[in-house]
């Protein structure tokens, strides 16, 4: 059974309490002053606090709450605190709300609505913790992944990206083709790295190319070499990534960028290991352990037509989908963390900010906005204004009116009116619950 606080040095107000909250399930305590209050929460076992402001009879400036919420927040930073207010010091409770307190009530309160509070905190706590248990567990698995293994300095908390590691590192020392897939700017090269670190051939070269960058008529010899005056300007032998990255790996990115002709010849290789330099008829061998990496959707672009099946299947012997960051935004606090500058952090608008944007660019928009940051910040702390993020620095966003505009807009699709408005799916979905804005998920 849940367990409820109430510090208030009124007897009255937790006997109201203790019955309001004991019809509806939940078990409340008592406490008169602040110092018992702070005692019972030492021993552990509370879920939420519901304080008072005053707690001497004449004292009405609410200094009092305001050191106790303060007290709790410092020792307790996770728990949900109700206060109990007079309408002479609405103002200030709405400040510490604003400073972290879960909500107010003033005096006298409305049953219905605290029961509906309390029960939404409690779901919320309870979530709370479950997330609190599941980023601990992931810490300390990450821990005793990298003692054993090489992460490559890859920040991040969430389950999916722990999963997706893990999975990484399993195929990482056997010598198939790993297919790593994800849209830009999510990781996936930091991926591919992590294979090869801890890789059978990790004391070979690591050879990455960007296949969408290399103009087609160039592609043959980029990748598998030339001979002197195959072509115009190419005066002695060159070698192709193939052979420089023989013994060791090749990372193709943007591998769903290649030509079809381009894609015959790269089937050739991985299927014998062969290949001929752009104006020989000698065969050449190599051994190379190739990873490959694209945004696209390749299964579409087989089925149209534009990737060959058969390369496909070759290239495709493990997939490793690396998702989206707003799909993962338990990384994006420690991610940002990790790219801080010794001296520098981060206020609490900043946080909201980064936490309600919905990041299209992933973890590259976050690198390039951080780095803007840390050169426009004239202080230790950086704002979301120096993040470009002003609009997102209270963590609210958009009023109700706009999200209504912008779901009209969409036709009712969420995902539709959140890129629109600058935010994740989860961050509007929360924004809607807030506003009562209908939700349907289905």
């Amino acid at each position: 059974m849940p367990t409820i606080l109430v510090i208030d040095d009124n007897d009255a107000v937790y006997t109201a309490l203790e019955v309001l909250f004991s019809l509806h399930g939940i078990e409340a305590e008592h406490a008169q002053d602040p110092a018992s209050g702070l005692e019972r929460l030492a021993e552990g076992d509370v879920d939420m606090v519901v304080q008072d402001m005053n707690f001497t009879g004449d004292t009405t400036s609410g200094i009092e709450g305001r050191n106790l919420f303060a007290q709790i927040r410092a020792r307790h930073p996770d728990m949900p605190i109700i206060l109990l207010t007079a309408w002479t010091q609405l103002e200030q409770a709405v400040e510490l709300v604003k400073a972290g307190a879960a909500d107010y009530l003033a005096k006298p309160w409305d049953d219905a609505k605290l029961v509906t509070t309390v029960r939404n905190l409690m779901e919320l706590g309870a979530l709370a913790r479950d997330r609190r248990q599941r980023d601990d567990r992931v810490r300390r698995e990450r821990a005793e992944l990298e003692a054993e293994h090489e992460l490559c300095g890859l920040v991040y908390l969430s389950e999916a990206m722990h999963s997706l590691v893990r999975m990484a590192l399993r195929v990482a020392r056997s010598e198939v083709p790993v297919l790593i897939t994800g849209p830009n700017g999510v990781g996936k090269e930091k991926l591919a790295e992590i294979i090869q670190r801890n890789s059978n051939v990790r004391t070979g070269p690591f050879v990455k190319v960007n296949v969408g960058a290399i103009p087609h008529e160039l592609l043959e010899a980029e990748l598998f070499g030339a001979e002197a005056g195959a072509y115009t300007g190419i005066t002695k032998r060159r070698k192709g990534h193939f052979e420089m990255a023989d013994g060791g790996t090749l990372f193709l990115d943007e591998i769903g960028e290649l030509p079809l002709e381009g894609q015959v010849k790269l089937l050739r290789i991985l299927q014998s290991g062969e290949f001929q330099r752009l104006g020989s008829s000698q065969v050449q061998r190599v051994k190379v352990r190739v990873v490959t990496a694209t945004n696209q959707d390749l299964d579409a672009a087989v089925a149209e037509g534009r990737f060959r099946e058969d390369l496909f299947y070759r290239i495709d012997v493990v997939r490793l989908e690396v998702p989206a960051l707003e799909r993962r935004p338990e990384d994006i606090l420690p991610l940002a963390a990790a790219l801080l500058e010794a001296g520098r952090e981060l206020d609490p608008g900043a946080r909201a900010a980064l936490l309600a944007h919905a990041w299209p660019g992933n973890v590259r928009e976050v690198e390039n906005r951080l780095s803007r940051a840390q050169l426009l910040a004239d202080g230790r702390a950086i704002s979301a204004e120096d993040l470009g993020l002003a609009e997102f620095a209270d963590g609210e966003g958009p009023d109700a009116a706009e999200i209504r505009r912008a779901l009209e807009k969409a036709g009712g699709t969420v995902a539709k009116a959140a890129r629109a408005l600058g935010l994740s799916r989860q961050a509007l979905y929360r924004r809607m619950e807030r506003f009562d804005i209908p939700n349907d998920r289905s």
